[in-house]
């Protein structure tokens, strides 16, 4: 497999002053310190054959590799805050930390993040039919059409929790680091030479991103609730709830599928929404971050050559 050709499987996530990249061994974290200096944090993949067992199984892979992915990347972005963090307290008692400790918080820091994840499906799963309830219960009987406006507004409750926090300083910046980590990889499947001024080129946006997932859960859900029928506002919910699982492992594969059609003339078109998400998830990087972003690309490169050859 080529090198063009592997890059399908890598991804990216933004952290605080920093970009995380996934390869094919290994995790790397780039973070800029406040001395311009360039910190790695390098989490080898360790394969637990019956995870890559789930991971092969459609719908079921997804719920996997979603949950798997905010474990990672709690634990990289909890890097990203510490280096930080470290500059302006104590960093020599940080360096003396026992490693069973530091295992210790790595593992709650993971616990944590997929924890946050379920909890944030569950409010997004919970709340924009509580408020279509409230507002158009009475409305009409058409249940698909409850599904339909339950969709609306779980989409405005969305749009508008992203615009609000992209207004605080930390969470824009995160999102330049995203644009950062979009403009990377797409500049590596170009087949450009990194540098920050190829990479500048190319816009914040891209198929293969988590913005796109969350809009498709969306969209999947309003499809998959309208095959099942509710007598109450109670049951509408316990639904919600059992099939969230359903919802998340269609979309995963919908996210696949327009991955796959993205150079399909008219059906590429199928991917738009999530690039329009996009629009709010990711800003314009400067320079600098554009740099951290190639550093951390082609550090996880470097390490997955090295352990390939081994």
């Amino acid at each position: 497999m080529s090198e063009n050709q592997q890059c399908a499987i890598y991804g990216g996530q933004a952290v605080i002053e920093g970009v995380m990249f996934a390869g094919q061994k290994v995790h790397v974290t780039a973070v800029r310190r406040k001395d311009n200096e360039i910190q790695f944090l390098e989490v080898p993949k360790k394969e637990i054959p019956w995870v890559q067992t789930l991971k092969k199984i459609p719908l079921i892979r997804g719920i996997v590799g979603i949950i798997e992915s905010s474990a990672k990347g709690a634990q990289h972005l909890n890097f990203s805050a510490e280096v930080f963090a470290g500059e302006d307290g104590d960093t020599k008692q940080n360096e003396k930390e026992s490693l069973t400790g530091r295992l210790t918080m790595i593992l709650g820091v993971a616990v944590v993040g997929v924890l946050s994840f379920i909890f944030g499906k569950f409010v997004f799963t919970l709340v924009p039919p509580t408020i279509e309830q409230l507002l158009f219960g009475k409305l009409f009987t058409n249940q698909i059409g409850h599904n339909l406006l339950e969709g609306l507004i779980k989409i405005i409750l969305l749009v508008a929790y992203i615009y609000f926090i992209s207004l605080t300083p930390m969470i824009k910046r995160l999102f330049q680091y995203h644009g950062a980590e979009h403009k990377v990889i797409s500049a590596y499947e170009a087949g450009l030479e990194l540098t920050v001024a190829n990479v500048q080129k190319f816009n914040t946006l891209h198929y293969r991103c988590g913005s796109s997932f969350i809009v498709f859960t969306v969209i999947v859900g309003v499809v998959i609730y309208s095959f099942f029928q509710y007598d109450s506002f109670v049951e509408r919910i316990v639904q919600r709830l059992i099939l969230l699982p359903l919802v998340i492992g269609v979309s995963y594969e919908v996210l696949r599928f327009t991955n796959s059609l993205r150079e399909v003339p008219v059906l590429k078109y199928l991917g738009y929404p999530g690039l329009w998400l996009q629009l709010l998830t990711t800003k314009e990087p400067d320079d600098s971050q554009v740099e951290v972003s190639i550093a951390s690309f082609n550090r996880m490169r470097e390490l997955d050559r090295q352990a390939s050859n081994m």
